[in-house]
């Protein structure tokens, strides 16, 4: 039998039991996520993805982790409080969890092992970037950064990944999505 990404146990921000079941039909936008990152302006855009989206079956889902550079320090509490008040985040937070070294969330287990190779649109690719700054950064399939995006269809399967500086109205992500919401 295969796993899906609906079979993991997951808590949201405030504690309780949840699953990506919980959205089972729906086309969701995985994202981890982290408060003092330079990208933690993509909150903004995402939040605007998921308002202008979610009518037609989107569900942007943010997943807390602190496995970069140490820029998600907060507790549960300190994160919901910061993404609501600084940018109106309305879609489903997640508890903080590890989506890289041995303590990877299953989820983001299924999630790499689905797509393993990221897509990038910019012309320099992030991956070199970071290692300009002299970042430490997880070889491929690994999750490379905050704000890595896995597009999941409604029927449940992992069907695109981007990758970090890829922005929420990435003409390449809205295609990847659109044509999700586009099957029923």
């Amino acid at each position: 039998m295969s796993t899906s990404v609906y079979d993991f146990p997951l808590h949201r921000i405030t504690g309780e039991a949840a699953s990506l079941a919980d959205y089972r039909g729906k086309v969701l936008l995985v994202v981890n996520v982290a408060s003092k990152c330079g990208l933690t302006k993509q909150y903004e855009g995402l939040e605007k993805l998921y308002s202008q989206y979610r009518d037609r079956g989107l569900v942007v889902t943010g997943f807390p982790a602190n496995d970069f550079a140490g820029q998600e320090p907060g507790s549960n509490e300190d994160i919901q409080a910061f993404c609501r008040s600084t940018y109106g985040v309305e879609f489903p937070l997640f508890s903080k969890i590890a989506v890289t070294g041995e303590n990877t969330h299953p989820l983001y287990q299924e999630l790499i092992k689905a797509q393993p190779k990221a897509i990038s649109t910019a012309k320099e690719s992030f991956r070199d970037k970071l290692k300009g700054y002299g970042m430490s950064i997880n070889p491929e399939p690994g999750i490379l950064w905050n704000f890595e995006k896995f597009v999941v269809g409604r029927s449940g399967d992992v069907v695109a990944r981007f990758s970090p500086e890829t922005l929420p109205d990435d003409p390449a992500l809205l295609q990847a999505i659109e044509a999700e919401l586009a099957k029923s």
